[in-house]
């Protein structure tokens, strides 16, 4: 590729609001055009709206759109696409999809497929780590048969967790605490991993209890400079499913991160990694840390990352695919504190179970400090077929202090109608106190925190209470002004039912 290819139309195999994420990202750059893809699922959805041409590329069912490559490359060649993102989920972490792309002649952005290759190998990930002097988790090797795990589990030791050695976000994952539980675990993660990522090949790990998880991110160009930009806290997790995460954490002191920093470097120059990537260790309570695995793409988090660094992520992406030195080839400062809230539709007050519908009415926080990263507006409609997650909601502050507060009280503005969303337990996080004082890990959730049923009617109290006052208050303004009952200023269309008409 020439050092400085161009790119005029980027196509985004992806969708929701990391594909909203990407088209803004690629206007900022001077124009670049984008092109949407949707299932018939997704027809109406804001990535479509947003972008400049959109494609329909099949049913719902992933499998049959978002995880079909022909279809995705077809798509490419008709709009006359350059360069191709992946975002994150998806194909995002395929190598026979970046291989693909550069087959049909196009820009990937991300990195070399053989990095991807080695780093979704969990044996030769694992091998290539302790060659470059970073610590492992002990464990086996992937691809062992269900006989062949269940004998390399006392070696290993209980509690250990089973793991795909494909994709990632805590699917095809679980914790066995005793010998009789793990031939159910075992069959359990394999159907998962299948479903998720069409290979069921597993492993065993050792389960680092009250554990940090902790990872760095990685930008590196094709002229030979690879940095980090500092860490990530994710150890508020739900069944390993990531739901907050902030920059930087407070568990870690100078000294560690310089270690653990550096280690993420020699990590990702080992694979000769090019573009932005991730460096995943657990930390245990003493401060020793494990490599756990390296996500060769963008994470879902990384807003926290650019909030405190003022590097803007995707469009360093964009660039060094394109052949650029990156922008912060010195390193970068930390400044401040940023925390993100993943705004899932699950009701937390029964169990997070996933929930569908149209959302009716969807109110964004805004103010100092408050970002709002998002694929939903009402009249969105919400369907089964995907990752729950609706929206990301970040806050920075000077202090971690400040963050957290911004947040709160960003919590409080925002409203999603129509169906249930994890807003609630996003709020109640931010109010205890064990929290606020940084005093977690990985375990937190479940020794800590319950979402009690009543609290939902409490809540919904509360909420009413709220609406009645807000109603009562607009009326005495209005009488203020004159308005009775039966003005014809009263009866004026409203420029919010003109605007949804407008959408």
């Amino acid at each position: 590729m020439a050092e400085t290819a161009l790119i005029k139309k980027l196509l985004i195999a992806n969708r929701g609001e990391i594909a909203v994420r990407v088209i803004r990202a690629a206007r900022e750059l001077g124009g670049i055009q984008t092109v949407a893809v949707y299932s018939d699922a997704d027809r109406e959805a804001l990535h479509v709206r947003y972008a400049d041409e959109a494609y329909g590329i099949g049913q719902p069912a992933p499998r049959e759109s978002y995880l079909n490559i022909e279809k995705l490359l077809e798509v490419a060649q008709r709009s006359g696409a350059d360069a191709v993102h992946p975002g994150y989920g998806f194909l995002s972490e395929r190598a026979e999809f970046a291989e693909a792309v550069l087959d049909a002649g196009l820009i990937w952005i991300g990195p070399p497929p053989d990095a991807i290759r080695q780093m979704g190998d969990k044996l030769a990930a694992r091998a290539i780590m302790q060659a470059a002097g970073v610590p492992v988790v002990p464990g086996t090797e992937p691809g062992l048969d269900d006989a062949a795990l269940l004998r390399a589990a006392p070696s290993i030791g209980f509690p250990l967790m089973v793991k795909a050695a494909a994709g990632g976000g805590g699917k095809g994952m679980r914790v066995v605490r005793e010998p009789a539980e793990l031939e159910a675990a075992i069959a359990a993660a394999r159907r998962e991993a299948e479903s998720a990522f069409g290979d069921g090949t597993l492993y065993l790990e050792k389960l680092i209890e009250g554990a940090h998880h902790i990872e760095f991110q990685i930008l590196a160009d094709t002229h030979g400079n690879t940095i980090h930009l500092g860490e990530r806290e994710c150890s508020i997790q739900r069944r390993h499913q990531k739901l907050f995460e902030e920059a930087p954490s407070p568990f870690m002191d100078p000294e560690l991160r310089e270690r653990m920093g550096a280690a993420a470097v020699a990590a990702a120059r080992a694979v000769g990694y090019v573009n932005a990537g991730t460096i995943e260790f657990l930390v245990d309570a003493e401060k020793n840390y494990y490599f756990l695995e390296m996500n060769t793409r963008l994470q879902v988090e990384h807003p926290v990352t650019e909030l405190v660094t003022g590097v803007d992520l995707v469009k360093e992406q964009i660039r060094i695919a394109r052949g650029r030195r990156m922008g912060p080839v010195d390193g970068v400062t930390i400044k401040g504190h940023a925390v993100e809230c993943r705004i899932n539709a699950e009701d937390p007050y029964n169990n997070f179970l996933p929930s569908v519908g149209t959302v009716t009415v969807h109110i964004a926080p805004t103010g100092p400090g408050v970002r709002l990263d998002s694929g939903i507006y009402a009249g969105y409609e919400v369907t089964p077929y995907y990752d729950p997650m609706l929206a990301k909601l970040i806050a920075w502050g000077e202090t971690r202090g400040e963050a957290l507060l911004r947040v709160r009280r960003a919590l409080n503005e925002y409203k999603i109608m129509g169906l249930k969303t994890n807003l609630p337990f996003h709020q109640k996080l931010v109010d205890m106190t064990r929290f606020l004082t940084g005093k977690y890990d990985t375990s937190f959730l479940e020794r800590y925190m319950t979402m009690r049923p009543e609290e939902e009617e409490e809540g919904a109290l509360a909420e009413v209470a709220a609406i009645v006052a807000t109603l009562v208050e607009h009326q005495a303004r209005q009488r203020a002004l004159g308005f009775a009952n039966g003005d014809t200023a009263q009866k004026a269309p409203s420029p919010w039912k003109w605007a949804a008409r407008r959408w």
